[in-house]
């Protein structure tokens, strides 16, 4: 069957009372920015509360489907049979007509769930839903009445210019429309758990941009790939990202010649976090986001966490933060990231990283050995900054 229509749901966003028209359309901007990737001629619209896709030429169900399940935002996509009202012995026609060719292999079980926001409508909600259970058994003898798991769940609204018939219910995303609640910054590796953290941080709603720290020749042009490919892949939830790669050579190659060995990944890693934040600043963003998860690595202990923490002024948001490495994975695979992730490229971290690392770093200390580089490294980082390539990524 062919279906010209799909009603949105969302959740979270009808417990925003007066401010609630502000979310809505930010979830229709982004309905609509996505459709506009898909072959068709669809229209996006509110009504009462609700918001519906209504398609007014051929498209591919596949594409609309893998579209809407990449918005944040929507809990709910529901492909619907809309029809005029021309009284009760019509609808329970369509009803009929609708499980004919909605279902090849009539389920089992059903259950009609019938609700009317039009109250002037002949019969009320339980009225519909004895009628019309009567005449699908009389149509279908095979099938049965259950009203605690029906294998179909058949939704009939009364609106106030239509009536809908559905009973698929396809999960989307969940979370918060992207642009309601600000922007942040994300460190975007090319590793699994960075990509993960912004999409999580995008599912609330957070518009991102990302920072890249590119260490060439130590890095190749194929670890500077992948990481676009990841902001590309982060993008289909996210909206279009402004993926920020920075020139890091100099500056690990400084701190390399400088400071202790075990403490470079530290003070490569407070660096990062100063430079992520003064790009944040210069696009509005109003915090960082890393993929750091306690424990997981020496730089990701508590203390030093803390220590690349203490440079920063922005807040620090870190969504996989108590995640272990298989959830975090599993998140990855889902959302499409986890098979560029693990193509065999290095980043700049790995590549400077100590034989030794400092687990437990002591800021005081760090703050001394940094010292060592007052001379040329403020410089570098401005020279970073300057040089800084943007690339748009959606």
């Amino acid at each position: 069957m062919t279906f010209q229509a799909f009603l949105i749901k969302y959740a979270e966003i009808g417990i925003k009372g007066k401010n609630r028209y502000i979310f809505e359309d930010a979830l229709v901007k982004h309905i609509r920015r996505a459709l506009k990737r898909v072959e068709g001629n669809f229209n996006v619209s509110k009504a009462m509360g609700r918001i519906y896709v209504n398609v007014e030429s051929n498209y591919d169900y596949d594409e609309v489907m893998e579209a809407l399940q990449c918005i944040f935002g929507i809990v709910w996509i529901c492909p619907v049979v809309q029809i005029p009202d021309h009284g009760f012995e019509d609808l329970s026609k369509r009803v009929v007509e609708y499980i004919e060719q909605v279902y090849p292999e009539k389920p089992k079980t059903f259950k009609v769930d019938s609700r009317r926001s039009r109250k002037n409508y002949p019969l009320n909600s339980q009225e519909m839903n004895r009628e019309l259970g009567g005449i699908i058994l009389d149509a279908f003898p095979d099938m049965r009445v259950d009203v605690h798991k029906p294998e179909m769940m058949l939704h009939i609204e009364v609106r106030e210019k239509f009536i809908n018939i559905y009973s698929k219910e396809i999960p989307g995303p969940g979370g918060m429309p992207i642009g309601t609640n600000g922007k942040a910054m994300l460190l975007l590796s090319g590793g699994i758990d960075s990509p993960v953290a912004g999409y999580m941080i995008a599912k609330r709603g957070v518009f991102l941009d990302a920072t890249y720290f590119h260490a060439p020749p130590y890095t190749s042009e194929r670890a500077k790939q992948k990481v676009v490919d990841l902001a590309k892949e982060v993008a289909k939830y996210s909206g279009p990202i402004r993926l920020h790669i920075v020139n890091f050579t100099d500056i690990q190659l400084y701190i390399y010649d400088k400071c202790p060995h075990e403490e470079l990944t530290i003070i490569m890693r407070r660096y990062m976090m100063r430079i992520a934040e003064e790009l944040a600043k210069r696009s509005g963003a109003m915090g960082l986001v890393t993929g750091e998860s306690i424990g997981q690595v020496a730089s990701q202990t508590m203390q030093s966490l803390a220590a690349t923490n203490e440079v920063c002024t922005m807040p620090v948001f870190r969504p996989v933060i108590g995640f272990d490495k298989q959830e975090i994975v599993e998140l990855a695979v889902k959302i499409g990231t986890y098979e560029t992730s693990i193509q065999p490229f290095e980043d700049c971290c790995t590549i400077f990283v100590a034989k030794h690392p400092v687990t437990k770093p002591n800021i005081n200390v760090i703050r001394s050995s940094e010292k060592k580089l007052e001379e040329k490294i403020d410089a570098m980082v401005q020279e970073a900054l300057d040089t800084t390539e943007i690339i748009l990524c959606e």
